[in-house]
């Protein structure tokens, strides 16, 4: 598909969109397989003025209720040969202004029922330009793209770079080891989450002969272990360049381009951004001092879909967000995130909300309670683990746990282990203990 196919394609959903009675403004939800469709749609609503809202495929039909009865979309759109005759190849494109809502991209909260992150044109115009220059972006290169597009890693950071630099893209419609080390040679640009390096370096196939065509690997979404750093270094060559975003924000620092990577690290902020590292009193702390981490910057979201109430809690009051991360600058202005003091588990690079993982358990006839933490994993960054206290005089078998829970819930957030205690450590105050949790059952 040509850059002219792509915008004559896109004209023409926008104009359907249009014609379907999408004004600017209204919200157009999208659950479907990885296709060009999906980007195509994707262009149409930025083109009308559309909020875009991707939908995790995974979903189930009770996750999806939920999110299209908070976002109110005007259209779902679930099936590319539903959507109709599209209509003509030429639109006057909507002249948004910069923080018009481009996008609304939903992420598990403090309340563990996901919340929509709303995202402007002006945060996905300066994070494309921010990251089209720290990585370097030339005229010959090619994207090789095996992220999915409902993430803002696979729909902005990657498919954003790609459009502003008016190349070509490899478009898999997902991660195969294999296919992608048979593609390697036609491309010179490879973004992925820590899942994707891992399974990569376990295949015999993948080696320095592989890449000899590629100039850069960026891992992201969740922590990239050194280990793995070290090991795809000894094996290709290349040093993966690790970079730190979330939803709310996209990208916020990034390793160097031209410079040492440092494994363990997600580099200094990019250029406009702002971060700092802040104690419990909100007085930012000194390299080598652990806090909270705070951005400010263009790429920053401007607030939570129908939430406002959560302006006064998730940011400062000159304008910080605070990300639930813990952090620490080292004396060369590189950030190492070492923790997150929200309970979120990142599996395999998606979001998972113990919240809503324990709700499901806990519906289960036969528990009482239960409580869900990330453990470390080789594969997937982190694994999603329950553990679940059964009723007076109840016994519960595990397994049927986890085939149960993957009636209500996406197969990301199924716990992948699930042991059976008989009861759940608590503080003074009734709180899990989730800390001696990980402890016990991290191994």
């Amino acid at each position: 598909m040509t850059y002219g196919d792509a915008d004559a394609l896109s004209a023409g959903l926008a104009d359907t969109l249009r014609a379907r009675g999408v004004r600017p403004g209204d919200r157009v939800a999208m659950q479907m397989e990885k296709s060009p469709f999906a980007v195509l749609l994707y262009l149409a609503c930025l083109r009308s003025g559309a909020i875009f809202v991707p939908m995790n495929t995974a979903y189930t039909e009770v996750e999806v209720a939920h999110l299209v009865a908070d976002a109110e979309p005007a259209l779902v759109v679930r099936d590319a040969g539903e959507f109709g005759e599209v209509r003509g190849d030429v639109f006057e494109d909507v002249d948004p202004k910069p923080d018009d809502v481009a996008a609304i991209l939903y992420t598990s909260g403090t309340t563990g029922r996901p919340k929509g992150a709303k995202l402007t044109h002006r945060n996905l115009a300066s994070n494309a330009a921010a990251l089209h220059k720290a990585w370097g972006f030339r005229p010959d290169d090619v994207l090789l793209h095996a992220l999915p597009v409902f993430h803002a890693h696979g729909l902005f950071v990657a498919i954003n770079c790609t459009l502003a630099n008016g190349t070509p893209m490899i478009f898999l419609p997902r991660f195969d080891a294999g296919v992608v080390i048979e593609s390697l040679p036609r491309a010179t640009v490879f973004m992925g989450v820590p899942t994707f390096y891992t399974r990569l370096l376990a295949d015999a196939r993948f080696n320095a002969d592989a890449c000899t065509s590629m100039r850069l690997f960026i891992s992201g979404s969740a922590p990239l272990l050194a280990s793995t750093h070290d090991e795809f270094r000894v094996r290709t060559g290349h040093a993966v360049l690790e970079r730190y975003g979330m939803t709310e924000t996209t990208m916020i620092t990034s390793n160097p381009l031209d410079g040492h990577r440092r494994p363990g690290s997600v580099g200094p902020p990019l250029p406009g951004v702002e971060v700092r590292v802040t104690n419990e009193q909100g007085a930012a702390l000194a390299a080598g001092e652990v806090g909270g981490v705070e951005v400010r910057g263009p790429n920053v979201f401007v607030g939570y879909w129908k939430r406002p109430e959560l302006s006064a809690t998730e940011f400062t009051p000159d304008g910080f967000f605070r990300t639930g991360d813990l952090g620490c600058f080292d004396e060369d202005g590189y950030l190492r995130i070492v923790g997150r003091s929200k309970d979120l588990v990142i599996s395999g690079g998606l979001n998972v909300y113990p919240i809503e993982v324990e709700e499901v358990i806990d519906a289960i006839d036969g528990v009482l309670e239960s409580a869900v933490i990330g453990v470390a994993d080789h594969d997937f960054g982190e694994a999603v683990v329950a553990i679940v206290v059964a009723e007076p005089g109840k016994t519960i078998d595990g397994e049927s746990v986890r085939t149960l829970s993957r009636e209500r819930l996406a197969a990301f957030k199924v716990p992948k282990r699930v042991h059976v205690v008989d009861a759940l450590p608590r503080n003074a105050m009734g709180k899990v203990e989730k800390a001696r949790l990980r402890s016990e059952f991290g191994g």
